[in-house]
């Protein structure tokens, strides 16, 4: 027997998903047109003054304008016609160094509906769908989703965590940063820590030349570079500190790359592994953070792992026991969490 009230409520659930991923196009053409960011530096405007601020056409602006109002993104004025950012919504699609900036997430959620053809087809046989084979600029989103909290969390709070890690970075440390991507937090250090010497690895190599150019544009070069290599084989030895930001789960033997780090790292090296928050049960991970989490690791991590040797496959919601196991098959006898936010676990492996 269907409870009608149950029935009602969960259709009222749907049309807020529905209208939730009706809002990816609008809000990345927001984005792209720069709408968020004219209506962020000039304040509020009706449609007609917006058309002609951002120049587009003021029929389209309208309709997108009527939908982000009735979204809540934007407040409308009856009285005056003019719609405005309020400045809470500004952190989350305008200011990009905002620790809540969010287009990212945006563009990140549409490359996972690019992906459904060839992640679908892998449900059917077990296979993987490799990295470099994700169409779009899945790259460019995750990079784009993650910089805001390496922005803000990175150099004031992670690496402080870290015991003793920050002396050695100031004093000049030899640093690898393991499975860069863009290299954002590559980036991020070195331009704080400009007596140590960076490289950042990655085996996607369109990646490694983006992170290039990024070190470039920032003011990075001299003291960071980047090659393209796999976490169980990437060149050196004898590094201070190794890195690796949100892609251990996303390897196919992550215990094979914990070893390896083991062997790169020096005696009194320090690893700091950055991971999705989860707890160990699923049942911890039934929440709004993990609900995003498992879509992405359904669509990228777990196909990703799969396509490599051993696809061990630890997904984006591991779990710091997971991760702890793998850490220490690796060789490392310490592991402790030294910091975590709503979206990340930061963990501090010693020999």
């Amino acid at each position: 027997m269907v409870n009608e009230a149950k029935l009602h409520q969960f259709i009222g659930q749907m049309l807020g998903d529905l209208g939730g991923a009706a809002t990816i196009a609008m809000a990345r053409m927001g984005d792209a047109l720069g709408l968020y960011r004219a209506l962020h530096a000039k304040g509020a405007m009706t449609s007609s003054e917006l058309a002609e601020d951002a120049g587009v056409n003021e029929r389209y602006l309208r309709e997108w304008l009527s939908h982000q109002a009735a979204s809540n993104y934007l407040t409308y004025d009856p009285s005056s016609g003019k719609f405005t950012l309020p400045p809470e919504q500004a952190m989350v699609f305008a200011i990009e160094d905002s620790p809540v900036y969010l287009m990212g997430a945006f563009d990140l959620m549409a490359a996972l509906v690019d992906a459904q053809p060839k992640v679908q087809a892998a449900f059917k046989d077990g296979g993987g769908v490799g990295w470099g084979d994700h169409g779009g600029c899945m790259f460019c989103a995750v990079a784009r989703f993650f910089r805001p909290g390496y922005h803000n969390n990175l150099v004031p709070n992670w690496l402080p965590a870290l015991d003793g890690v920050v002396d050695k970075l100031r004093r000049g440390a030899t640093v690898a940063d393991v499975g860069c991507g863009h290299g954002w937090s590559t980036v991020l250090m070195a331009k704080a820590f400009p007596n140590s010497k960076f490289v950042g690895y990655d085996f996607h190599p369109s990646s490694v030349e983006q992170a290039g150019a990024h070190a470039k544009e920032h003011g990075a070069s001299a003291n960071a570079r980047f090659e393209v290599a796999t976490a169980k084989d990437f060149p050196g030895r004898d590094f201070d500190l190794i890195t690796c930001f949100d892609c251990l789960h996303d390897m196919g033997d992550p215990a094979g790359a914990a070893a390896h780090v083991r062997q790169a790292l020096n005696a009194d090296g320090t690893w700091m592994i950055v991971e999705p928050i989860a707890g160990d049960r699923l049942e911890d991970n039934l929440n709004p953070v993990g609900r995003l989490y498992y879509a992405g690791s359904t669509m990228v991590c777990v196909p990703t792992s799969l396509s490599q040797e051993v696809g061990a496959a630890l997904g984006a919601q591991a779990g710091e026991a997971k991760l702890r196991d793998v850490i220490g098959r690796g060789g490392f006898r310490s592991v402790r969490r030294a910091a975590e936010t709503p979206f990340n676990m930061i963990l501090e492996a010693r020999p």
